[in-house]
């Protein structure tokens, strides 16, 4: 099996999380100054109409972050991991970070392992956030804020290209769709960042033979599919494209282009990485996807495609259930970028 697909995480052994709920006394609940209604001092944000809470010196060292999960038009805010954290962490510390973040034991030693910026956690607020990361750093582990805005997502988003024009002096590029060609010079790339996109596909129907009667549904068939595919990105200091190996012409590596998409897609990054030297370079998504995916998960749809009528009396409903990385992907190439931005040598590997 490939390494970057093997579970390398092993799970934390004797030592298991207490799940007993905890009570409070009348005294120690928080009032909602917004429905009045009284909260566990461990909430940040009141149960039942969402309000922030106030936080007393009682609380403070009591609340717990809700990290509920966000949907994909949401903008969050996210907890990054410094590195060269991991060996600063004893178990007792990890199960209760653990708890914090909502996040297996197992997952959280794998990306303390790792030993990069990795995200931890995804909060829905700048206070929740902010909790977060003060706790963690009286646990001793040290991290940071990076908010969805921060990054950018809407604005550095790369764009598709399916050509480009290598010359002495410039990086031409040619968006798939036919938008607007973008000459770069050389000096002006500022970051390459290689990855794979993966996407995974199981398709299956159930078989009933009585519609409404009552009779267990049968699984009729299953098929499943798998895309791997290797990209590439390009950032210039306000904008950014990207390089897809099966759907880009590389005709602009001339003598060198080969009948192999893998082939000519690594020799067109080398050919980048020559003319572009003043840029980062960076290949570490591979390395720490498995990670990565404890966090930011690639995207999951299911799509029900309706009631089919096979014959009289059997009926098969279908199911196509997609995994797609390329979300996360480009939330990791855009933190990256971010880091590189900024300057954040403390951080940035």
């Amino acid at each position: 099996m490939n390494e970057d697909h093997e579970d390398a995480a092993k799970p934390l052994e004797n030592v298991q999380a207490s799940t007993a709920p905890r009570s409070f006394s009348p005294a120690e609940t928080l009032t909602c100054a917004a429905c009045l209604r009284a909260n566990a001092p461990t909430r940040t944000s009141c149960l039942y109409c969402g309000s922030a809470l106030p936080v007393s010196t009682a609380s403070e060292n009591s609340q717990r972050p809700t990290l509920k999960p966000l949907e994909k038009w949401e903008r969050g805010y996210n907890t990054i991991l410094a590195p060269h954290q991991a060996g600063h962490v004893n178990e007792e510390s990890l199960m209760e970070i653990a708890g914090l973040l909502r996040l297996d034991a197992s997952d959280l030693k794998r990306i303390l392992e790792i030993n990069e910026a990795l995200p931890l956690c995804r909060a829905a607020t700048f206070d929740e956030a902010s909790l977060i990361e003060r706790r963690l750093g009286a646990l001793g582990l040290r991290a940071l804020t990076v908010s969805d805005e921060d990054l950018r997502e809407q604005v550095l988003t790369p764009k598709r290209i399916r050509a480009a024009e290598l010359t002495p002096a410039t990086l031409v590029l040619h968006p798939t769709g036919g938008g607007e060609v973008r000459s770069l010079s050389w000096s002006d790339v500022v970051l390459l960042l290689t990855g794979r996109l993966m996407v995974h596909k199981v398709a299956s129907a159930e078989r009933q033979g009585r519609w409404m009667g009552g009779s267990q549904p049968e699984l009729a068939s299953a098929s499943e599919t798998y895309a791997d595919e290797a990209v590439l990105d390009i950032y210039s200091a306000d904008d950014g494209w990207r390089i897809a190996a099966n759907h880009f012409d590389f005709s602009c590596v001339g003598q060198q282009k080969s009948l192999m998409a893998t082939e000519n897609f690594r020799t067109l990054a080398s050919i980048l990485r020559a003319r572009a030297s003043l840029a980062t370079y960076d290949d570490s998504f591979t390395r720490v996807r498995q990670a990565l995916a404890c966090v930011w998960k690639p995207d999951q749809n299911v799509e029900v495609r309706g009631l089919k009528r096979e014959r009289p009396g059997k009926y098969s409903t279908e199911t196509l259930t997609t995994s797609d990385n390329e979300a996360q992907f480009t939330r990791y190439a855009l933190l990256r970028y971010y880091f590189l931005s900024q300057g954040r040598a403390d951080i940035n590997t």
